[in-house]
């Protein structure tokens, strides 16, 4: 059975209970319930799985990123999200198995991510894969797109080192 479904009832139930409890008077008890209803919401709206996701890459703990990750079932992501999750196995990836994260990243950017930075950071680690593979010319038209959508230059060291890396083929390099 689909978690959003039973999530979403639990929520639409806290919600209905808070309005409930400031219907008839209960006041202390229905701001109280009104912190559980929005950690509810926040449930049905986020997987706390992918935010554990987030947090241990941010923390660079790529093991423990891919337990979790591990953990999740696409199927039951949001559109938006399982774009989400394929962009961080993708990632996860990158050091073991470059066709695997390829096949990730790529289906990321078919799904659709929300902000730019996030899909240039997929197209940089697509530049990575394809100079690894040995595939330059690809390399640098993705590099020249992850720098276009970088335009808040949260991508820009990377985007160098990636830089150095394609035009040295010999440089080891590691992708964000």
């Amino acid at each position: 059975m689909d978690t959003r479904i039973i999530k979403g009832a639990f929520a639409l139930a806290a919600i209905a209970y808070t309005v409930q409890l400031f219907a008839t008077g209960h006041w202390g008890s229905g701001i109280g319930m009104i912190f559980v209803s929005a950690i509810a919401v926040l449930a049905v709206l986020r997987s706390i799985r992918m935010i554990f996701v987030f947090f241990n890459l941010q923390q660079q703990k790529l093991d423990k990123a891919k337990k979790w990750i591990d953990r999740i079932n696409p199927n039951h992501l949001w559109k938006r999200q399982q774009a989400y999750y394929f962009f961080l196995r993708g990632s996860t990836k990158m050091e073991t198995n470059l066709n695997d994260a390829e096949k990730d990243l790529r289906n990321a950017l078919k799904i659709g991510l929300k902000k730019d930075h996030d899909r240039g950071a997929v197209k940089l680690n697509l530049a990575a894969i394809a100079s690894a593979k040995g595939r330059r010319k690809e390399g640098l038209l993705l590099l020249a797109e992850a720098k276009k959508l970088d335009t808040k230059g949260y991508l820009k060291n990377d985007i160098k080192q990636i830089e150095k890396a394609i035009k040295n083929p010999k440089q080891v390099f590691r992708s964000r």
